[in-house]
């Protein structure tokens, strides 16, 4: 089993919330696909969101936790408060999509649409962790939710493709890419950002972390916001980043689903979109981590009629 390999810095509470992913041939693409859009959630922010609720003491579960999150991370929160026993608020912007809104509710954590955008959210909570003395689970600057979400990913491909030689991974705050690229030695790790909002990509190329970062608009609102010292440190590892236009980025949520079959919601399909612009050769010994698929029946709809 491929769990048992991975006993490394994972709380035997956390491993087995989130489920081993499939990694798939993709002929059509010529690369292999990392399904963390199968995940229990929909989405790899699963895996760093137990590792941190499961890594607390008895006092820090007492107090509670709160985040802010676009969606998926509360989302994982959400999931793993509830098998844990822990209660659990999620801050969202108004961007967040309703999707995403409903399924953290249907976890039972307390939910609140605060502010137009993630640093808004992130703000309230953690003014609110100050206030009531409840535990703040940042989405990405967090060592726990890094060990989780990129830590833990890259032994578990490791584990399935050994050969994988380059990977794809879209960058929002930098937790997935910066844990990656630490622990995937001798792979060719490349981040993929929208063009409209790529914070990452502008602080690595001004040298400096861009903690507050107002973007251009997207319909990767998964990736939207600035990005932490902690995270600009780790994605100095990668082998660089890409951008990729927002109507690449929608034929990709449209390619995945005629396609390839497969629900990718766009801040997931910046890889494909990548791949399918020639910004990074095919190969199969190349893996595109699609990292969620909770896209908005709306959004889905757009993409298809925009090809």
């Amino acid at each position: 089993m491929i769990h048992d390999a991975l006993m490394i810095g994972i709380p035997e509470a956390a491993k087995w919330l989130a489920r081993v992913t499939p990694l798939v041939e993709a002929p059509a693409l010529g690369a292999r696909l990392k399904l963390e859009s199968l995940q229990r959630t929909g989405s790899f922010k699963l895996r760093g969101a137990a590792v941190a609720l499961a890594s607390l003491d008895g006092a820090e579960r007492a107090r509670g936790v709160v985040t802010a999150s676009a969606g998926n991370h509360g989302l994982g929160i959400a999931c793993a408060a509830r098998a844990l026993g822990v209660r659990a608020r999620v801050l969202v912007p108004s961007t967040s999509p309703q999707v995403k809104r409903d399924a953290i509710a249907s976890f039972g954590a307390s939910l609140e649409v605060v502010g137009a955008n993630w640093e808004e959210a992130e703000r309230a909570a953690r003014a609110e962790a100050e206030r009531t003395g409840a535990v703040f689970v940042s989405p990405f600057d967090d060592e726990r939710v890094i060990d989780g979400n990129g830590r833990w990913l890259a032994e578990e491909l490791r584990a399935q493709a050994p050969e994988v030689d380059t990977v794809l991974v879209p960058v929002g705050g930098g937790g997935l890419c910066g844990g990656l690229a630490q622990a995937l030695d001798g792979v060719r790790v490349i981040g993929v950002q929208p063009r409209a909002n790529c914070a990452m990509h502008d602080s690595l190329a001004l040298g400096r972390a861009l903690t507050s970062y107002q973007g251009g608009k997207t319909a990767c609102e998964g990736l939207e916001g600035p990005v932490a010292e902690r995270t600009f440190r780790l994605a100095r590892a990668l082998a660089g980043i890409v951008l990729v236009e927002e109507e690449a980025i929608l034929a990709a949520v449209a390619f995945a689903y005629r396609r390839l079959g497969l629900l990718v919601e766009p801040s997931a399909a910046v890889g494909l979109a990548a791949l399918q612009q020639g910004l990074v050769p095919p190969s199969p010994r190349t893996c595109v981590v699609i990292t969620g698929g909770n896209v908005e029946p709306e959004l889905l709809d757009e993409a298809l009629a925009s090809v």
